[in-house]
């Protein structure tokens, strides 16, 4: 047993997930709420609640953070989503103090009355231009855009029809909408043509939104996007395509998936988010007529009801998409694969498995929740900062640790990063055996 992992953690420390909380019940609203906290409060004790930490200087590729109990760490980041490092880039800071000088820091309204500002009214503009679409809307975050445009466009009697494996604010946003929601296979387009003819046998009146992303986030993997439009067009349905995680960072001119299927301007809706490549909160939603933009800016209620952007969040993201069309852009696309590249290399040398293709998320296999909790427990001290996704965020017995690739990585760090994650995977699975030796020697006796 390691002087790391403490040799007494409770079994329930490391079995059990959030969804098991999710449902609580008893007519106490706000007492029902212990429960979880008791159970993550036992992980938080035994050093296995790596969640809500904050970083004291901002995503760099080393940086200090804090756990939500105040402890303090330093190591190579790999937790953050800064894909281009543009977050600390100097023209972005500049661009922001220069626009707070001159407007400000907040909108102090919403898009549908007085928070639009020039430099809002410019944003929708590029994008639309970037992805050759026709009108844009903005959101706050890029949640809200998800989520918004499936409530703004859906109703009751209409049907979603989704990959399984779509966002949070994706699947909450088609269960705000409508009761009528069938998941397909993830990136099974034979399966959502099934779905398509038996919805198109019983009901040709309503409408029917498909969804799915340009890059997953958690199996980095993508879908045959010109397949699922075709589906689209011959079942009178409409396609969303979510671009979080490409749109900015990947292909040659940073068009993301859409662009490398030359789908410019052929999908029906493009949304996405300003936070993983365009160093700021704030999302959108991509369309092809005037009709649609000025529906969801009055029915989309995240629109609607929410402030619009500052003027610092829209120049600065415009600053980034003008970095991302530029030569410098390329060069941090380059770099960004290049680490891509190199950290799956290192890790497969190292014996170490990943999901998918290659793209800023390199998710690393750790199976068992126990197992990669425990590696999550020793990343800190060893001087890794690195995500633990866990159930139900993905299938149970699929745990990973999620590794988060930025262009201003150096190669020391990568190889840094990958040697801890062995040294850590190693000893977790030691430590993980001889905490379950108790259990079975209990279980045995019982039985």
């Amino acid at each position: 047993m390691s002087d790391i992992t403490n040799a007494y953690i409770p079994s329930a420390a490391l079995t059990g997930s959030m969804r098991d909380f999710r449902v609580p019940g008893g007519a106490d609203l706000l007492g029902r709420t212990e429960h979880f906290f008791k159970w993550q409060n036992l992980r938080r004790q035994n050093g296995l609640w790596p969640f809500s930490r904050a970083t004291e200087d901002g995503p760099g590729t080393i940086c200090s953070a804090q756990d939500d109990s105040g402890n303090m760490m330093r190591g190579v980041n790999f937790a953050s989503q800064d894909y281009l490092s543009l977050s600390s880039h100097s023209e972005i800071k500049a661009t922001a103090k220069e626009v707070i000088e001159r407007c400000g820091v907040h909108s102090a309204g919403s898009p549908a009355l007085v928070g639009n500002t020039s430099y809002s009214v410019k944003l929708e503009r590029k994008i639309a231009e970037f992805l050759q679409m026709d009108e844009v809307v903005l959101y706050p975050t890029g949640w809200a855009a998800g989520f918004g445009v499936i409530k703004g466009l859906v109703r009751s009697a209409d049907h979603v029809v989704m990959d399984m494996l779509s966002h949070s604010c994706l699947q909450e946003g088609a269960s705000a909408a409508t009761n009528n929601i069938y998941l397909f296979r993830h990136l099974d387009n034979d399966y959502c043509r099934n779905l398509l003819a038996k919805i198109r046998a019983k009901d040709k009146e309503n409408g029917i939104l498909v969804v799915t992303e340009g890059l997953f986030s958690m199996d980095s993997d993508t879908p045959d996007l010109v397949g699922l439009q075709e589906l689209c067009r011959e079942f009178n349905a409409t396609l969303v395509v979510d671009v979080a995680h490409d749109l900015g960072c990947l292909g040659p001119d940073g068009r993301g998936h859409i662009g490398m299927q030359e789908m410019l301007g052929q999908i029906d809706i493009v949304m996405g988010s300003f936070s993983k490549t365009f160093a700021s909160n704030g999302g959108f939603v991509a369309c092809k007529s005037r009709a649609v933009k000025e529906y969801l800016r009055f029915y989309s209620a995240p629109a609607t009801f929410s402030n619009a952007l500052s003027p610092v969040q829209a120049a600065t993201v415009l600053k980034a998409f003008e970095i991302v069309e530029s030569e410098e852009g390329r060069h941090q696309r380059d770099a960004l694969m290049r680490n891509i590249l190199s950290l799956r290399e290192h890790l497969r040398n190292a014996g170490l498995e990943y999901y998918g293709d290659p793209s800023a998320i390199v998710c690393v296999k750790m199976g068992a929740e126990g197992i990669a909790r425990l590696v999550s427990k020793q990343l800190p001290q060893l001087g890794l900062v690195a995500n633990l996704v866990e159930f139900p965020a993905v299938p149970k017995g699929a745990a990973r640790i999620r590794m988060q690739v930025m262009a201003n990585h150096s190669e020391q760090n990568i190889i840094n990063a990958v040697q801890i994650l062995k040294v850590a995977r190693e000893q977790a699975e030691m430590d993980y055996d001889e905490l379950k030796r108790p259990v079975e020697r209990q279980q045995q006796a019982v039985a």
